[in-house]
């Protein structure tokens, strides 16, 4: 498929500038849960240990937010991929239709994960 520049009336810069912003949060948050998981031995190894830690309302606002913002920054990312072939219209938003339910397919997914405990 053919590159279609889209000008800058629909350049996308919001888009460009979550993505980043998006980017570094996802970096850091999975330091923190590497270390969390990998470098601390009594935590995040058992089922026992999971359940104590997500009693925590913090935790649950740490993981709802990885999920909210995971799930941004790759669906934004596919889209970004997509907007930058020429498409027919219809295409593009049945693209877009789709990537829009299964981000809120995730969301849900991820979401009863978390608050189940």
């Amino acid at each position: 498929m053919p590159y279609k520049h889209l000008g800058s009336r629909n350049s996308g810069a919001p888009g460009w500038l979550f993505q980043r912003i998006t980017g570094i949060v996802l970096i850091v948050a999975m330091v923190g849960h590497y270390i969390l998981m990998h470098y601390t031995p009594t935590s995040g190894h058992s089922f026992a240990s999971t359940l104590e830690r997500m009693q925590n309302p913090l935790w649950k606002v740490f993981y709802l937010s990885f999920v909210v913002v995971g799930i941004y920054h790759g669906l934004n990312g596919v889209w970004g991929v997509v907007r930058d072939f020429k498409m027919k219209r219809w295409l593009s938003m049945t693209i877009l239709g789709a990537m829009i339910i299964l981000g809120i397919a995730f969301a849900v997914f991820g979401f009863m994960n978390v608050l189940v405990f």
